[in-house]
Order: C-alpha cells, then sequence, then structure tokens
C-alpha cells in the first residue's frame, strides 16, 4: 500500500499487509451487518419455533439494533483505554458466543440474550474498521480503502436474506445463527495475527453523567422506535421512551461541548463536510434497511415465493451490490463525493418509484431490476459520502467522528425499520378497511408505503447531496496526488536544469544541491 514515489503520501502508520490488519474488522463488520438483515427472512419460522406472535419475534432485530445504538457511542473512549486488536479480539469474541447462544436457544429469550452479546461485539467493530482505515491506508488511497468498508457494510444487508433463505432452506434457522458464529470465528484469527495497535492509550477520565444521558438518550430513541410498531407511535410507551431519549440526547450533546475530555466531540459536527457527509450516509443506510426489511416480505407474502427462492432472487441485486462497491470509492479517489452522490441517490429513487407498481402480478424480472437499480444507486453514494465525511476531519477527530457516523447510522437504521414496519402494516389495514379480501393484494398495498418512505428517504438524500461542495483539491483523492506529482516533476526539471548551468543559490549552496533537496521534499 505504500508507494515506491516518494512524492505520493504515505500512511500514518505503515504496514507490510494493511488489508491483512483490516480482514478481522471487515469479517467482524460483515457478521454485524449480515445478521441485521438474515433474520428478516427468518422471522416467520422463529415465530412458530419459540411460540410467540411475530410481533414479539421481532425483536431479535430490534433488540439487537437497541444493544448496538447503546454500546457504539462508548467504542470512541474505549480505544483511548485499550489496545484496537484486544478490543477486536472482545468484540469479536462476544459476537461468537452470542451467536452460538442463539444457535442453540431452547426459547425465546435464551435467543435474545445472544442476540444481546452478537449487538455488542457488533456496535464496537464498526467504529474500529473505519478508523483504522484511516491509520493504514495511504491518503491517496483511501477512498478505494472506504469502497472496501463500504462493500463489507453494504454487501451484507443485501445478501443476507439470500445466504439466510439458503441455509433455512437447506436446513433450519439455526444454521443462519451458526453461519454468523463461522464468520466472527474467522475475524478472531485475522484479528489475532494481524491486526495492529495504531493509537496512543491516553486513558482519559470517564463521566458517569455522560454515560448515563448515552445509554437513555440513544437506547430510548431505538427503544421507541421498536415499540412503534407493536403498539402504533402515538402509545404512552413509544411517547415516554422518544421524549426521554431526545431529551437526554440533547443533555448528552450540551454536557460533551462542556467538558474537557468529551467522550464524543460533538464538535465534529461543526465541520461542514462531515456534517454533509454523514447526513448522506445516514439517510442511504435508511434506504436500504427499509427496502430489505420489506423487499423479501413482498416476494414470499405478495407473490408467493417460497423462502429459498426467495433468497435467489434477492441475490442479483446483492452481486451488483458488491460490484459497485469495489468501484465507489476509487470514484471518489478521481472525482469526489458530490457526482457519485447525486448519481446514486437518483437510481435509489428510480428504483423505489418502480417499486410503487409492483403487484402480485408483476412479472418476476421487473421487481429484480427494480432491485438491482437501487443496488446500483446505494453503494454508488454510500461510499464516497462516508469517506468525504471523515476526511473532511484533522486526525485528533477521526475515532470521534466514526464512532459517530456509526452511532447515528445504526439509530437511524432502527427507526427506519420501526417506520416501514408501521406504514407496511398501516397499508395493509387501509386494504381491508376498503373492503379488501385478498391477503396478497393487502401487502402489496402495504408495501407499496413502505417503499414510498423509502422513495422520500432517496429524494432527501438527492438534496442533501447538492450540498456537498466541489472540492479543486480532493484531500485524499487524485488531487492531492496530482499536485504532489506536479511539484516533483518541477522540482526535478529545477535540479537538472541547476545542475546544467552549475548556479549558485543565494545562501552560497549550489543551486543543483538545492534543487535536489527540493525535489526529495
Amino acid at each position: 500500500m505504500t508507494s515506491n514515489n516518494a512524492n505520493l503520501p504515505r500512511a500514518r502508520v505503515e504496514v507490510a499487509h494493511p488489508y491483512l490488519a483490516l480482514m478481522g474488522l471487515y469479517c467482524g463488520g460483515f457478521a454485524g451487518m449480515y445478521s441485521e438483515t438474515a433474520l428478516n427472512i427468518a422471522l416467520p419460522q422463529l415465530s412458530v419455533a419459540f411460540g410467540v406472535d411475530v410481533s414479539v419475534v421481532q425483536w431479535l432485530v430490534v433488540g439487537y439494533m437497541l444493544v448496538i445504538g447503546v454500546v457504539l457511542p462508548f467504542a470512541s473512549l474505549l480505544m483511548k483505554w485499550f489496545s484496537a486488536r484486544k478490543l477486536t479480539v472482545f468484540a469479536l469474541g462476544a459476537f461468537f458466543v452470542g451467536a452460538l447462544v442463539s444457535t442453540v436457544a431452547p426459547s425465546f429469550a435464551v435467543a435474545l440474550v445472544g442476540r444481546a452479546m452478537q449487538g455488542i461485539g457488533t456496535g464496537l467493530v464498526l467504529p474500529i474498521m473505519f478508523a483504522m482505515v484511516l491509520e493504514v491506508i495511504p491518503p491517496h488511497k483511501i477512498g478505494a480503502a472506504m469502497g472496501t468498508s463500504a462493500l463489507v457494510i453494504m454487501f451484507a444487508p443485501a445478501v443476507g436474506p439470500t445466504l439466510a433463505g439458503a441455509l433455512m432452506g437447506a436446513g433450519s434457522w439455526r444454521l443462519v445463527f451458526a453461519s454468523f458464529a463461522a464468520v466472527a470465528l474467522v475475524g478472531i484469527v485475522f484479528a489475532l495475527k494481524f491486526e495492529v495497535n495504531p493509537y496512543k492509550l491516553t486513558k482519559p477520565s470517564i463521566d458517569g453523567l455522560s454515560i448515563v444521558f448515552s445509554v437513555v438518550g440513544f437506547g430510548g430513541v431505538v427503544f421507541g422506535a421498536g415499540m412503534a410498531s407493536s403498539y402504533g407511535w402515538t402509545s404512552p410507551i413509544v411517547l415516554a421512551a422518544l421524549v426521554a431519549g431526545v431529551a437526554c440526547l440533547v443533555l448528552y450533546v450540551h454536557r460533551q461541548l462542556s467538558m474537557e475530555t468529551p467522550i464524543i466531540d460533538v464538535r465534529i459536527f461543526s465541520h461542514q463536510g462531515f456534517r454533509m457527509g454523514a447526513l448522506c450516509m445516514m439517510i442511504n443506510f435508511g434506504i436500504t434497511l427499509s427496502a430489505m426489511y420489506i423487499l423479501p416480505q413482498f416476494y414470499q407474502n405478495s407473490m408467493l415465493l417460497a423462502v429459498a427462492v426467495t433468497g435467489v432472487v434477492m441475490l442479483p441485486g446483492g452481486i451488483v451490490n458488491a460490484l459497485v462497491s469495489m468501484v465507489a470509492g476509487c470514484i471518489y479517489d478521481r472525482i469526489g463525493a458530490r457526482g457519485p452522490a447525486l448519481c446514486g441517490f437518483g437510481l435509489s429513487i428510480a428504483g423505489a418509484a418502480a417499486l410503487l407498481f409492483a403487484t402480485p402480478e408483476s412479472s418476476l424480472a421487473y421487481v429484480i431490476v427494480c432491485h438491482i437499480v437501487m443496488m446500483v444507486g446505494v453503494p454508488l453514494a454510500m461510499s464516497p459520502c462516508q469517506t468525504h465525511a471523515l476526511s473532511s476531519l484533522p486526525r485528533n477527530l477521526s475515532t470521534d467522528g466514526s464512532t459517530a457516523l456509526n452511532t447515528m447510522q445504526q439509530v437511524l437504521g432502527a427507526v427506519c425499520t420501526a417506520v416501514a414496519t408501521s406504514l407496511l402494516t398501516a397499508g395493509q389495514a387501509s386494504y381491508v378497511a376498503a373492503g379488501g379480501t385478498s391477503s396478497a393484494l393487502a401487502f402489496a398495498q402495504g408495501s407499496h408505503w413502505g417503499f414510498a418512505f423509502t422513495l422520500v428517504l432517496a429524494a432527501v438524500g438527492f438534496a442533501l447531496s447538492l450540498r456537498i461542495k466541489v472540492k479543486k483539491r480532493v484531500n485524499v483523492g487524485t488531487g492531492e496526488v496530482a499536485a504532489a506529482n506536479a511539484a516533483g516533476r518541477a522540482a526535478a526539471r529545477a535540479a537538472a536544469k541547476a545542475s546544467a548551468s552549475g548556479d549558485v543559490g543565494s545562501d552560497g549552496t549550489p543551486a543543483h544541491d538545492a534543487a535536489k533537496s527540493a525535489a526529495r521534499a
């Protein structure tokens, strides 16, 4: 990853194989995000296996996201107390044990405990992964590396239903949890062997009141959103959780601004580049979770496809997502974030709008194409927006930025999933209230309401991406590299000219020596 060209900027921490150093985190990130959507397709079977209602078994998804939302804000602080490798191994270990617990769970309660342990692991791994990219990857290749990270984050939710469907078709829901454990185990091996510790452990003081505000704030918002799908957004328990959560978040932000060593330095939002990139990234993640929550169910409940077939028809979109994720970071390195973000959100608008016309009688090819269009748009915007946000911050704020991005992403993801669930239910109820009797058509109408929400998110993301500034020099892209190369070539020409003329500089030093020194610099 380090170039032989001395003019190119080098990584903050140079390692022989940067991607091997990141591989343990990539495995953890993939396992965490894969498990976030894989269970959507398994909820009906889990409901039957544990003998609980679907609204209850949904807590295997919502509870997981709740724990992630509670743990994530502390990742930045923990990285100042413990080495990155120890934290990664602990996180992957917690996820591995939790996945095993859920695999053999005899009851819903035991499975939920396992999911909570998995949430702890994911909540720590995600911010560490993005922060480590900034340390071990050279600046001019950070866009491509972030593209690889986005591939992990976006590809996993996209293929989660496919893998889960195949595993359930081959065996049972227990194989799905076992697959989570297998990926985490591979990550542990890579982390132990290759991960580095790039951060100085400053061990700042821990403010207890900030911890309380953080847990109640982020946890309250996620809990309230999760309960809304079962009790409605106007129920007392939902309103109480949301009000308490928002109030504590306001107090949390105020306290961080007044502290010398905050848990998360919220001043990162004063950087316009970070602020716009973060908002676009959050919206984009909401598009993914809302669409990926509804679409597999639409295939099964409206188009009446078997669960294994549903996994297969979700695969083309997942493959396209992976391919675009691989190149999106490279596009950022060349032209910055605004162009890819606009194109990405534009395609998401087109895909979501087309899904509004999908019916039980629609051809399978039509729905697959709609999915593919969205899976081109989502990764095309994700990696550039994320890289734009993090590269806008100074190094001392990179861990805070990574933690904040992932925290907000998970909280918004939980809210978007809850909103999509509520709209899905409301749409079905509206169809029945109008006198409809077809369950397939009822689910189709509910899905349309959910896809309309996805469309609104995409439109908001498009509007926000217009505010991403176009930079003449991309901080981590080819603009900086080109400038360095141009300076090097100019210095080399000066050295050659001075050498030929034998001139002497103003300080008495031979001019060609001075020019050579400038060229080396």
